[in-house]
């Protein structure tokens, strides 16, 4: 799979990539979701306890962030977030070795559809670092498709419950919670799981929204062996592509975006030698090349040759 695939290259490269997604498979142990018949149960592994949250209350989440951008500054990151030149898409092409997971084949799969569109289905949390970081590709992929509405920052969390820190604490990010997506080509539909803020009784990740009985298969079914490694099953982020492809846990290190906000993070996506625009739009490209599978190529101005070209890899 691409934890492997991706470190079957050459020398130090290989090394260093491996060593990558042996850190963050480390990581994303305290990050995952695990499904037990006859409900659903979010579990996180700290370093000194397991907090077990079950699913089915109503939370609320911290839809922005301690010096994020507000106003007509929110307006003019997002715009330029959501219209990152293909020139510069094009450019980074797979990253040059940033990217170290990407959309794994899935056998068997019947097309997942929904409003008789391919449907992208994402399911993560916002106290979770690599969902921070997947969030910002996922934009970047889909505003080439269709439009973003009502899409917030925020960031990670710092800690968890029991107080222990979170790896890659505050990474910015933004949250699909109470967003809209539109496009002519593919239906996208976000489950944001848990807030980033414990609760202050239970010192537990609050509850923000529950999968349904399907999205839960779903993740039970396509988070686990052969498509992550044994023990991995239930990372977030889980992308599913239309039951084609499978994205389960981290694409690219957060800590490409340690120290750095939104307006800063968003500007660099055009500079094609920024780390972080190889792994963010590096990273989109391989959204893109999966999601142009289930389009046909179509349109044009998202399925580029540079796009096209990622495919054979997938």
């Amino acid at each position: 799979m691409g934890r492997a695939s991706n470190a079957k290259q050459d020398g130090s490269r290989r090394d260093k990539i491996a060593a990558q997604r042996a850190a963050a498979r480390r990581d994303e142990r305290r990050n995952r979701l695990l499904i037990a018949t006859g409900g659903v149960i979010v579990v996180i592994a700290v370093v000194a306890a397991i907090l077990i949250v079950g699913l089915g209350g109503k939370g609320t989440t911290a839809s922005s962030s301690s010096g994020a951008p507000t106003g007509s500054s929110l307006t003019a990151v997002t715009k330029t977030l959501t219209s990152v030149p293909t020139s510069a898409t094009d450019s980074v092409g797979s990253g040059s070795g940033q990217v170290t997971g990407k959309p794994e084949p899935l056998s068997g799969g019947t097309l997942l559809t929904a409003n008789g569109k391919p449907e992208m289905l994402y399911m993560g949390a916002e106290y979770c670092p690599y969902c921070a970081a997947e969030r910002w590709s996922m934009i970047v992929a889909l505003s080439r498709f269709g439009t973003f509405s009502g899409l917030k920052t925020m960031h990670s969390a710092a800690k968890d419950g029991a107080g222990e820190a979170e790896p890659y604490p505050n990474t910015p990010t933004w949250t699909f919670y109470g967003s809209s997506y539109t496009s002519n080509y593919v239906t996208f539909t976000p489950v944001e799981v848990m807030t980033n803020i414990p609760d202050s009784s239970t010192g537990q990740y609050t509850t923000l929204q529950t999968p349904t009985a399907a999205q839960t298969a779903l993740i039970n079914k396509w988070d686990a062996p052969p498509y992550v490694p044994s023990g991995d099953n239930g990372a977030f982020p889980f992308i599913d592509f239309g039951n084609k492809y499978v994205i389960a846990g981290a694409s690219y290190t957060p800590q490409n975006l340690a120290g750095l906000g939104w307006a800063q993070i968003a500007d660099d996506l055009s500079q094609p030698s920024s780390t972080v625009a190889q792994g963010i739009d590096g990273t989109a490209n391989y959204i893109t090349a999966a999601l142009c599978k289930l389009t046909n190529n179509l349109p044009a101005t998202a399925c580029t040759s540079a796009v096209q070209s990622l495919q054979s890899s997938l």
